[in-house]
């Protein structure tokens, strides 16, 4: 059964136990999302990426059943867990009788009005929910278990996503300024070499974690207690890293929306909870890497023949871009005098 007839199958209200009187639908690369009143469905596409492989049924189930177990870490009350497609007959039905054609992650649905990027888009978000936020993560990193790496190899990582972002960004296809980007990425692999002593000592502190992933505002959903949803499930290895380069970018992309004061208050309180406090040349490192590499994924989406939204896109790209640069200058700023830059 193709796609294009299960998604038509999902979009009709009936389909659903609580009888919604619509059904909204958000289309992303690898998914569809439909949301009732109460509920959100998401359905994996039967895609291929260099990052994962959900072209098999038995695959998709896999990555749902893995996407529940990681985000009832962050959001244990609304994920609710795993429900079959199933077809009996000829006819669809979602979780009755028949043979299983595939699978959807089964959520309780947010308020929007709740979630970090539409309070700071609106201009109502204020400090305490990012303390909140703050205190949540701090107790979530001090909770989870040391990753080890090799902290003399933990840099090359970063050396080599530094240039692929340089090799990507500056493909005359997307019409980014190639000159910039080149000397942004010379600027972030001078800054790396200085901070080689300072990434393995995170290392040898035990600050690796197995994170969120994809830690963006629009994830953060301020209830009386904060959930976090949607993280990076399908690839374990993006979910690896420096607890402070997550909320690094949390951080990043709340200064993106307009609330560049979220930093303080979120690494405030991560330190005050966790006695953690990284130095500043790192977490401007941090996000300017971060920044960069958003930047190619957002320019990423103008690829394919006929994408929406181009323009879209490319200003995303170049925001990016110049956020990058921005926070480079404000680490080169922070690093103190000397070849090296040592921990605090």
């Amino acid at each position: 059964m193709d796609l294009d007839t299960k998604v038509r199958f999902l979009r009709r209200p009936e389909v659903y136990l609580d009888r919604p009187a619509r059904v909204d639908v958000v289309e992303t690369h690898i998914s569809w999302v439909f949301l009732t009143r109460r509920y959100a469905y998401k359905l994996k596409k039967p895609v291929r990426k260099p990052y994962l492989d959900f072209r098999t049924v038995d695959a998709r189930h896999q990555d749902c059943l893995e996407e529940v177990r990681l985000n009832r870490r962050l959001a244990g009350e609304v994920y609710l867990g795993v429900v079959p497609l199933n077809v009996a007959q000829g006819q669809l039905s979602l979780g009755g009788e028949g043979d299983t054609v595939d699978w959807l992650v089964h959520m309780r649905r947010l308020p929007a009005r709740r979630m970090l990027d539409q309070r700071i888009l609106r201009g109502i978000a204020r400090s305490d929910d990012l303390r909140v936020v703050g205190e949540c993560l701090a107790r979530f990193y001090a909770a989870a278990p040391p990753i080890a790496a090799d902290a003399e190899e933990h840099p090359t990582g970063f050396r080599d996503d530094i240039e692929e972002n340089r090799r990507e960004l500056c493909d005359p296809r997307y019409g980014l300024p190639a000159a910039r980007i080149i000397a942004l990425c010379e600027r972030q692999q001078t800054l790396l070499d200085a901070l080689r002593t300072v990434l393995g000592e995170r290392v040898r502190q035990g600050c690796i974690v197995e994170g969120h992933g994809d830690l963006r505002p629009e994830h953060v959903c301020l209830l009386p207690t904060p959930v976090i949803i949607d993280c990076l499930e399908f690839k374990r290895a993006f979910r690896v890293l420096d607890a402070a380069d997550e909320l690094g970018f949390l951080a990043l992309e709340c200064e993106r929306l307009g609330a560049p004061w979220a930093g303080e208050i979120l690494f405030g309180t991560y330190g005050y909870i966790t006695g953690d406090r990284p130095a500043p040349v790192l977490v401007h490192f941090y996000k300017s890497f971060r920044a960069l590499l958003r930047a190619k994924i957002a320019i990423w989406h103008n690829r394919d023949d006929g994408v929406r939204h181009s323009e879209k896109w490319l200003r995303r790209s170049l925001a990016y871009i110049e956020l990058s640069e921005r926070h480079a200058h404000l680490a080169e700023a922070a690093r103190p005098r000397g070849s090296r830059c040592e921990a605090t």
